[in-house]
């Protein structure tokens, strides 16, 4: 394969407009045509690449590739419809606004064995993340006994974005779903899957109809324990994952991001000792690089030029990640019962 693949991105703001500049740095990919709602009409930028107002009349532009950069009640059918169409998918998450968006999606994908589909869960390929990954895997702390996490903004709406995300006809949910969903995501990986969920769930500050904060405390069937505070009243921006193993622990604190608002991004690695009085030796990095939007449409471009398996953000971890995002929902009878949501996958899943 030596020509560029042609790509096409459905939803051109602020991601959309990012992930191209990555895109078109990659010598596998060319950008030709983008949609989005707030663009009128069809026509071409002064450098060629063609626009639409939809993602519909884009597909019809003789691409290889597609990225779906668009409200969640979206996301998934434009997902379905470049699959129909033969092409690779790469979809930001969430997959959509509930667990039955991404098994109807998983259903088309089994119906297009030869493209690739991957999901955009950035936040695995930072560096910090990927170094903390390597000290658990490496085994000489041990065991993982258990895991803090804490993932928070100020509001539900930061940072210019649209208020889409206030909706639950659109959204499917809040700040959890939003945000939160790379926490649970990162907790999967680094602990296993959790099969005891307990949860409160609130909109009570915003008074949204979806979730400004999600308190969970769930563990895997190994006993891994884990809790999570998902928050929009998060005043100073916040994101921290405690790792507590056997014979030490890990702490990332802060993450690179294009709002620079979560501060430097760090890893503290602590070894436990037989008379360190709780104040064990540390080692602690800071990383002032983000490679994580590169590497992450790297290992795409890898997957279809060699016909690989995805390795991080297959539609497995989509699913898993979805499910217990609904499972901390559901955990809060209250909140379940109130906006009728069901944690359940239909059956042929």
């Amino acid at each position: 394969m030596t020509d560029k693949l042609r790509v096409g991105i459905a939803g051109y703001g602020v991601v959309g407009r990012r992930r191209r500049q990555v895109i078109d740095e990659h010598d596998t990919f060319e950008t030709v045509a983008v949609c989005d709602r707030t663009l009128k009409g069809e026509g071409s930028f002064a450098d060629g690449v063609r626009y639409y107002s939809s993602y519909e009349p884009m597909l019809a532009e003789g691409l290889d590739v597609l990225f779906v950069c668009l409200t969640n009640d979206i996301n998934p059918d434009a997902t379905i419809a470049g699959l129909e169409k033969g092409l690779h998918v790469f979809c930001e998450k969430p997959p959509g606004r509930d667990v039955a968006d991404i098994a109807r999606v998983i259903d088309c994908e089994g119906r297009h064995p030869g493209l690739k589909l991957k999901y955009g869960f950035n936040h695995r390929y930072h560096d910090s993340v990927r170094d903390a990954l390597a000290v658990v895997h490496g085994g000489d702390l041990g065991a993982v006994i258990n895991l803090r996490a804490v993932y928070g903004k100020s509001q539900l709406i930061t940072f210019g974005q649209t208020s889409w995300r206030t909706e639950r006809q659109l959204a499917g949910g809040g700040v959890l779903l939003d945000q939160g969903i790379h926490m649970v995501d990162l907790l999967r990986l680094f602990a296993g899957e959790f099969t005891e969920v307990h949860s409160f769930v609130s909109n009570a500050f915003w008074n949204h109809d979806v979730e400004d904060n999600a308190y969970a405390l769930m563990r895997t069937t190994d006993g891994k324990v884990a809790m999570l505070h998902s928050s929009a009243t998060q005043w100073r921006h916040r994101f921290s994952l405690e790792i507590t193993l056997e014979k030490g622990a890990i702490h990332l604190s802060g993450i690179l991001s294009g709002s620079k608002s979560y501060g430097a991004e760090n890893l503290t690695v602590a070894w436990a000792g037989d008379d360190d009085q709780g104040d064990p030796k540390e080692q602690s990095t800071r990383y002032n690089h983000d490679p994580s939007w590169a590497d992450e449409i790297a290992e795409f471009a890898d997957a279809i030029r060699h016909d690989r398996a995805i390795e991080n953000g297959s539609s497995e971890d989509a699913l898993r990640t979805m499910e217990l995002v609904y499972r901390i929902y559901c955990a809060d009878p209250d909140w379940k019962a109130h906006w009728n949501l069901s944690d359940t996958v239909p059956e042929d899943h």
